[in-house]
């Protein structure tokens, strides 16, 4: 009797969130106000990092912008001040190191109060093969794609926990789901840093602190300069992204409390084709769609963004 009821409330509840889901398809979710939040955006000296807090100094946020770049990051600081439309404080931290990481937390906590919507954007990319990868490399690509979220993550949920409120958003990567050439290293931090905060969200949901969102941004290359040199084989179906459309999308999910974004929209049909394809077939499509050679171009492996 147990199971026949089981079952019924199961099949209820999945028609339910189908329909649901069916109806946020067809009309967009309400984007909730983040007026006086405090945002932290790691990685915030440059590219993707930098137009993300322009896009929420926009919206009332306050800021909080970390870079191991001093003057990279002063310089977004003084773009916000200039326009006068937010708080903006700017903490020069390496977030790859875990004590400078809780350092500049501490002083963050005390100097602007506690964060409510945690962006882990910093990253590091190599663009060498395997082989050719220093262990110090393959040491930079973890502490600071991954690991920084576990240390970042430390410092600020806590407080989260307490309030029940609270956002925090994983900047992965395409290359956090599939294997790519030339980003080995790259490849497998982003897929660290997806698994750790899928499991932060289930884990939140099972302490039922269903006020504390979690967002996790899957895109393509984007024409920020850290993939300089990256091309595609297929631009209609996996283009390089424009900055200005990614960041519109990601802020979008956050706003609409997403957990998935994929960008573009065909990656959504790539993550279900990988699922049933059999191999054969999954190489002679990554082959059309340049896959294997779209790291064949690129160019300056010092890049971070």
């Amino acid at each position: 009797m147990n199971v026949f009821l089981d079952t019924s409330i199961f099949l209820g509840k999945f028609l339910y969130y189908f329909l649901e889901s069916l109806f946020y398809k067809i009309i967009s979710k309400k984007k909730k106000d983040v007026t006086g939040e405090i945002v932290l955006i790691t990685g915030a000296a440059s590219g993707l990092g930098r137009l993300l807090a322009i896009k929420f100094a926009r919206l009332g946020a306050i800021l909080v912008l970390w870079d191991i770049n001093k003057e990279g990051n002063m310089e977004t600081c003084r773009m916000i001040k200039e326009k006068q439309v937010a708080k903006v404080f700017a903490y020069t931290c390496d977030c790859s190191n875990r004590q400078d990481v809780y350092r500049a937390a501490d002083q963050v906590k005390k100097e602007v109060g506690n964060v409510t919507i945690l962006i882990n954007n910093a990253g590091v990319v190599t663009g060498r093969e395997f082989l050719k990868t220093p262990d110090h490399m393959v040491e930079r690509s973890f502490l600071t794609n991954a690991m920084s979220h576990f240390w970042t993550c430390k410092a600020f949920l806590p407080a989260m926990l307490e309030a029940n409120h609270g956002h925090l958003v994983c900047i992965s990567s395409i290359a956090g789901m599939t294997g790519i050439n030339g980003l080995s290293d790259y490849c497998a931090s982003k897929f660290a840093a997806y698994g750790f905060a899928e499991s932060l969200h289930f884990e939140l949901r099972l302490l039922q602190k269903t006020n504390i969102k979690t967002t996790i941004i899957c895109p393509y290359f984007i024409q920020t300069g850290m993939f300089e040199g990256c091309s595609t084989n297929c631009p209609s179906l996996l283009p390089i992204l424009e900055p200005e459309y990614a960041v519109r999308k990601i802020v979008d999910a956050i706003l609409q409390e997403n957990l998935y974004l994929y960008m573009p929209k065909f990656i959504y049909f790539m993550v279900f084709l990988k699922s049933f394809l059999p191999l054969k077939l999954g190489l002679l499509l990554a082959e059309y769609l340049g896959t294997f050679n779209v790291m064949d171009g690129f160019t300056d492996s010092r890049k971070k963004n």
